[in-house]
């Protein structure tokens, strides 16, 4: 897909809490069709990173912009217009527990005013992509922690919007779950084309994410190409963000961050090891 311009740009942005430095001149670009898989230790400025692309706090320095357009200064009435470009998957998918999984993926279009035939045919749309083969009428309580997030995933890709982003989507959940979300990330990324910021501390994101790239036949069906199955794979489309001390200490491919010389990388790698085979809480 050509564009003229990235789907997120970072110019040199700076960022405070009550003048404690959160960011600090971070640049980096996402294209359409790339994903930009962020890491970093407990308060490096992740999830701040995400409010700033969303328009919900602005920087202190620097210019952002979103599909060629500067949001720095631009007003909220604005802002929301460039919002609905973008859908968000929150850390716990935060669904509405009073809603139905076809209210809660349609919430936006409901909220819009869109005829309840077309909602029906946007949300199973959604539902087909992430493979849901619950009852769309079933509650969110009655849906495993992983589903629930596989829900929050259709939900943010409404309408189709050209970027996404990921919150620390599989924390908390068990291997297969979270290999399923980090299947629909991708294929969000491939099929579709778009451009996504997926925060992560689990290196078992980082290796399936790097490791997998999905392609249509000339008969629409999805064929899947594994690192493990080609000696020419090289996935070029997802890079790697380590935050540290406020800044990007790190910004490239995965092969690239594992041969790092830099001792603070190989030591936040291994952590991240260890902290992803402890963190299994909610079994999806």
């Amino acid at each position: 897909m050509s564009q003229d311009h990235y789907a997120i740009e970072f110019r040199h942005v700076w960022h405070s809490y009550d003048e404690e430095p959160v960011l600090e001149d971070i640049s980096f670009t996402v294209r359409y069709g790339e994903m930009k898989v962020v890491l970093g230790g407990s308060g490096s400025g992740k999830s701040t990173m995400l409010r700033l692309v969303l328009g919900l706090i602005k920087p202190d320095r620097g210019e952002i912009l979103i599909d060629g357009e500067d949001i720095t200064r631009m007003p909220e009435e604005q802002l929301f217009a460039v919002r609905r470009k973008m859908g968000i998957v929150f850390q716990l998918g935060a669904l509405f527990d009073s809603l139905s999984i076809r209210d809660n993926v349609g919430f936006r279009l409901i909220e819009e005013g869109w005829p309840e035939e077309k909602i029906d045919q946007e949300v199973r749309r959604q539902l087909a992509f992430t493979e849901f083969e619950e009852d769309i009428e079933a509650m969110p309580s009655e849906l495993s922690g992983g589903m629930r997030r596989v829900v929050a995933i259709a939900r943010a890709m409404v309408g189709d919007p050209r970027i996404l982003l990921f919150d620390e989507p599989t924390a908390g959940l068990d291997p297969p779950s979270a290999r399923n979300l980090c299947e629909l990330a991708a294929k969000y990324r491939d099929i579709r084309e778009g451009a996504s910021i997926f925060v992560t501390h689990r290196m078992d994101d980082v290796r399936f994410l790097s490791s997998v790239l999905y392609l249509k036949d000339a008969d629409g069906r999805i064929i899947t190409r594994r690192r493990e199955e080609s000696d020419d794979f090289a996935l070029v489309n997802t890079r790697f963000i380590i935050l540290r001390d406020h800044r990007i200490i790190f910004n490239g491919t995965v092969e690239q961050m594992q041969q790092s010389p830099d001792p603070y990388i190989q030591e936040f790698i291994g952590q991240a090891e260890v902290e992803t085979d402890e963190l299994i809480v909610e079994v999806g």
